[in-house]
């Protein structure tokens, strides 16, 4: 009906029920509401969420299966070892990275990268 030519629509309060009356009835849905009056699918949600119709609102169903459930669980069992591992082999390398800093000081090197030189050992 309308295209988007830069004017400010304002609905009233009974235009608004209305529309969501029909959309509440089943005979038709949001966009061809919104083909037919020119209004934005947006537009309609806000007007679901301002009269609280969560009726009217899409819905999402999730199904799932026992064998689906577990490998989630499983999953997310395996996501929390592997951060766990990570964090672990993190603390460890800074734990080998303060050693060699203290070796490198006692040794009187002016660096670690000294020390990893003169012992050849890589950089990291």
């Amino acid at each position: 009906m309308y295209k988007n030519d830069g004017i400010t629509r304002r609905y009233s309060e009974g235009f608004k029920l209305k529309v969501l009356a029909e959309l509440s009835s089943g005979k038709y849905n949001k966009s061809e509401l919104g083909r037919f009056y020119g209004i934005n699918r947006t537009t309609l949600n806000k007007w679901i969420e301002q009269y609280d119709r969560k009726d009217l609102m899409n819905t999402r169903i999730l199904v799932e299966t026992n064998d689906e459930i577990g490998r989630i669980k499983a999953l997310q069992k395996e996501v929390e070892q592997l951060k766990s591992l990570l964090l672990k082999k993190d603390l460890d390398k800074l734990l080998v990275d303060s050693y060699l800093e203290v070796a490198a000081k006692n040794m009187g090197y002016k660096n670690v990268d000294e020390l990893k030189k003169n012992l050849n050992i890589r950089p990291s």
